[in-house]
């Protein structure tokens, strides 16, 4: 008996399958004596329609913004041991102030100003993509996520503001004793925002990420 379709012989392709991509859990704990970002009163995307499934591209679409938030993550954990280094004198306030004013800095510079000076760049260079790029696309591939977008953009500006705040905190390490713990509440605070915004943003985005894709 003859194949109707005519694709007797090739290939299927892959049914499509739940998302199967898993947000990072917010921070269990909280490292800063206050916060900046009122948790209780973020908006939510809510949830995808019941049986929707998607395609392998799909799901991969929505895991890169958790590898990229990953990458993230792990470099904050070494900004965080460099500051360490710091308040154990392994590096001297004058090292730290010195690279900071450097105009040109290597990402893998072993001084704390150096390396806290290029991760916050690069910190802003990820959320400048999402302000121009992905979250006005998102905004308008679907509109019901505007209070979200607005959300992690109001975010992006608070967290804007504590790199502000741990680059004034190294410049203030030439001043006295006093600076070393300056830079540990500035990093301590800039982990607590920093980890609770990626999480709350790929719980939100990873679903409308896979439907509507980053906008390029």
């Amino acid at each position: 008996m003859s194949d109707p379709s005519g694709t007797a012989g090739q290939p299927t392709a892959p049914a499509p399958e739940p998302l199967g991509v898993l947000p990072t859990a917010p921070p269990a704990t909280r490292l800063a004596r206050t916060g900046l970002l009122d948790e209780a009163a973020r908006p939510t995307a809510g949830p995808p329609a019941a049986g929707v499934r998607y395609t392998a591209q799909q799901t991969a679409t929505a895991q890169h913004l958790v590898d990229v938030h990953d990458h993230l993550r792990a470099e904050l954990e070494q900004v965080r041991a460099m500051a360490d280094q710091v308040l154990e004198g392994a590096l001297t306030p004058g090292l730290a102030r010195s690279a900071i004013n450097q105009l040109t800095m290597r990402q893998n510079s072993w001084t704390l100003g150096a390396y806290c000076q290029s991760y916050c760049r690069l910190v802003t260079a990820h959320h400048t993509y999402e302000d121009r790029g992905m979250l006005p696309h998102l905004r308008r591939a679907q509109p019901s996520l505007a209070p979200v977008v607005d959300q992690l953009q109001a975010e992006h500006e608070v967290i804007h503001e504590v790199l502000e705040r741990l680059d004034r905190a190294l410049v203030a390490l030439v001043d006295g004793p006093g600076g070393g713990e300056q830079v540990r509440e500035a990093v301590d605070l800039l982990t607590d925002t920093l980890l609770s915004h990626l999480s709350y943003e790929e719980h939100q985005l990873v679903e409308p990420l896979a439907r509507h894709g980053f906008g390029y």
